[in-house]
């Protein structure tokens, strides 16, 4: 019998993750400032982002050097928390 891993992600790895939230000025360096916490090697050239055709939102997409499934885990929670944030995937 084979043991099944707990997740197929090899890590370390570079992981992008989506961050979307509303167009404000502080959107993005606050994504930064998030993800720092948890990867301070993370630099502004990690993120890239684009409006949404209307407009009203911003989505962006920062590169992280993922050490292992916790640490992914706590980069999310700390996303999804920020009152600036709607959605990450």
């Amino acid at each position: 019998m084979t043991q099944q891993r707990d997740t197929l992600i090899e890590f370390p790895c570079a992981f992008p993750i989506k961050v979307m939230g509303g167009q404000h000025p502080d959107f993005l360096p606050a994504i930064l400032e998030t993800v720092r916490r948890h990867a301070p090697e993370t630099e502004q050239e990690h993120i890239t982002s684009r409006p949404s055709s209307g407009g009203n939102y911003l989505a962006a997409t920062v590169t992280v050097q993922a050490q292992n499934q916790e640490h992914l885990d706590g980069i999310y929670r700390s996303l999804t928390a920020h009152p600036l944030v709607k959605v990450v995937l």
